[in-house]
This record gives structure tokens, C-alpha cells and sequence, in this order.
């Protein structure tokens, strides 16, 4: 898949275009639903499926105060992209001159002169323009000014409910991390690189790769029954989120033990998938305690482990 972030990096390569347009944050079942509908167009008719994203998130530059916390990186966002067949991600700088843009500027200068807009797929309640004043009507009428055509999919209910990033990130910071899965299509997932630590781990037997964790969203504090994947494999495991209040700290940290490793992992990427929360975070009466607590989270994460159907 191409990335380019700016569009004259790929405008004279581009003849006709089948996109979609959002932050996709999560890249949700909704916006699953988005991409493989650009990546079917696309193929039906010889178009390049392209899917147009924003960084930073709009929020943060349109209120300057930070926005709510990414389910995924940028790294992730991209990843889920090409894993439903588009072919070119635009990831544009969102900037207050972006986002002053009228509707019309916006379609004619951005997806129609700089992007070859031939074909255009937009979720149930997608805005744009400046102050979103653009609504999907807007973009029929056009769609026939500027020679494109322009199709609104309807919301994907999973029990019960449309799947939201809003939703999704309620659930996790609620711990809810295996009820969330059909929402996303996949485990929730927490990257990072693994630090050198103080080892209490190894010393209670147990040891932990400490992550410096990414600015994704982290789930609510406690320990976790998760999928560990390092150079490609992927280990059963178990995690901790929290600040370790047995012995005192304050910062939020991950650490994964991995069951049966006994190799290094200093310094490398490593992905923690989210599957079932085993208990709260706790403060023990000291190391034995803690001991004691994990193993029995070791032996409770086997169990959930070991079903069939809980791999990424």
C-alpha cells in the first residue's frame, strides 16, 4: 500500500478513484464495512481504492485541547487499510486552513482535482466541510457538478447497538476488552517497545516484559488474560495495567508476563491483544501475596486461553 501525506505526491499517478473519508479511529466493524465496500467499487469498475485520513485528529487542532485517547495508532489505523484492500492511504495534516475549507472547496479542491474522485463512499452520518457543513445531499448534488458519484452505507448494529468509536472506547476504559471484540473485528491491541525494569517480576518468578506503551488507549487498570506477539509469533500470556501500588509507584505502565518463555525481549516492538479481564488491580500485602494472586491469574488465563476460538 502507498502512504503519502501530501496529495501532489500522488495526484499524476491517479486517474480514477474509489474513496472513502474519516479519522476511522479504531478501524471498527463499521469502517470495515466502508473499506471493503471502496475495495469491491474499485475492483467492479478498474478504480484505485483509496481511503483519506486526517493526523492530528481534528479535535486537537480545532479546540486545542487534546483529544479523547486513540484506540489505534497511526501505525494500526494503516495496517487495518491494507488489510481490506485499499492500495493508497492520503493521510493529510489537518490544519485550521483545512478546516476552514467551505463544502464545495473542499470536494473540487481535495477529492476532485487532487485526488481523481470518480467514486465516492461515505458512512451513515459523515459531515465535511467547515463547521461539518456538508452533509451527504451536498455531496449528490455535487457529485453531478463535478462528475462523481456518491453512495451513504447505513450503520452496523452489533447487539443491539451502532458500533461507534465512542462505544468502543467506553468499553475498554470499562475493562470490557472480550465484549469488545465483534465490535473491532479483533482483540484490542496495546504496542509498545520492552524496557529494561527492576526485575521484580523475575524475582517473584515471574517474569515481565515492561512495555513503554504507545499512545493508543490503554484499558482500565488490572490484570488481563492477553495474546503476546513478538517477531511475528504470538505466545499466551498474562498483563498487568496499572502503577503497581504494592510497591508504590504512580505511573501508569503494561507488563506482560509470557507463559512458558524464557528467551529476552529488551528493546523490541511487542503487541499485547487484549482478551478477557481476569481481575482489579489490587495492593497486596507484599511479594508472597502478589506471587500467590499470579498464579492463580496464570492459571485462569490457561483456561481462556486454551478455547478455540480465543487466537488473534
Amino acid at each position: 500500500m502507498i502512504v503519502v501525506t501530501r496529495i501532489e505526491d500522488i495526484h499524476d499517478t491517479l486517474s480514477g478513484v474509489c474513496l472513502t473519508i474519516g479519522n476511522f479511529d479504531g478501524v471498527h466493524m463499521g469502517h470495515v464495512k466502508l473499506l471493503q465496500r471502496v475495495h469491491d467499487r474499485a475492483s467492479a469498475a478498474s478504480l484505485v481504492p483509496l481511503a483519506l485520513t486526517f493526523d492530528p485528529h481534528p479535535r486537537n487542532v480545532l479546540s486545542g485541547h487534546a483529544p479523547p485517547p486513540a484506540i489505534t495508532t497511526l501505525d494500526q489505523k494503516l495496517e487495518c487499510f491494507e488489510a481490506n484492500g485499499i492500495q493508497v492511504a492520503v493521510v493529510l495534516p489537518f490544519t485550521r486552513e483545512l478546516a476552514a475549507l467551505a463544502p464545495e472547496d473542499f470536494v473540487r479542491d481535495i477529492l476532485v482535482e487532487g485526488l481523481c474522485l470518480t467514486h465516492l463512499v461515505v458512512g451513515y452520518d459523515y459531515a465535511f466541510g467547515k463547521a461539518r457543513q456538508g452533509d451527504f445531499e451536498l455531496l449528490t448534488a455535487l457529485g453531478q457538478r463535478y462528475g462523481f458519484t456518491a453512495e451513504r452505507l447505513d450503520p452496523v448494529i452489533i447487539n443491539g447497538a451502532v458500533v461507534s468509536s465512542t462505544r468502543i472506547r467506553d468499553m475498554i476504559q470499562a475493562g470490557k476488552v472480550w465484549d469488545v471484540r465483534p465490535l473491532l473485528g479483533r482483540y484490542h491491541q496495546v504496542r509498545g517497545t520492552v524496557l529494561h525494569g527492576f526485575r521484580r517480576g523475575r524475582k517473584l518468578g515471574f517474569p515481565t516484559a515492561n512495555l513503554s506503551p504507545s499512545a493508543a488507549l490503554l484499558p482500565m487498570p488490572g490484570a488481563y488474560a492477553v495474546w503476546v506477539e513478538t517477531g511475528g509469533v504470538i505466545r499466551p500470556g498474562v498483563a498487568n495495567v496499572g502503577r503497581n501500588p504494592t510497591f508504590g509507584e504512580n505511573a501508569l505502565s503494561v507488563e506482560a508476563h509470557i507463559l512458558d518463555f524464557k528467551g529476552k525481549l529488551y528493546d523490541q516492538p511487542i503487541r499485547v491483544h487484549f482478551v478477557q479481564r481476569l481481575r482489579a488491580e489490587k495492593r497486596f500485602n507484599g511479594p508472597d501475596e502478589l506471587a500467590a494472586r499470579i498464579r492463580e491469574d496464570i492459571g485462569l488465563a490457561r483456561m481462556i486461553l486454551a478455547a478455540p476460538d480465543s487466537r488473534p
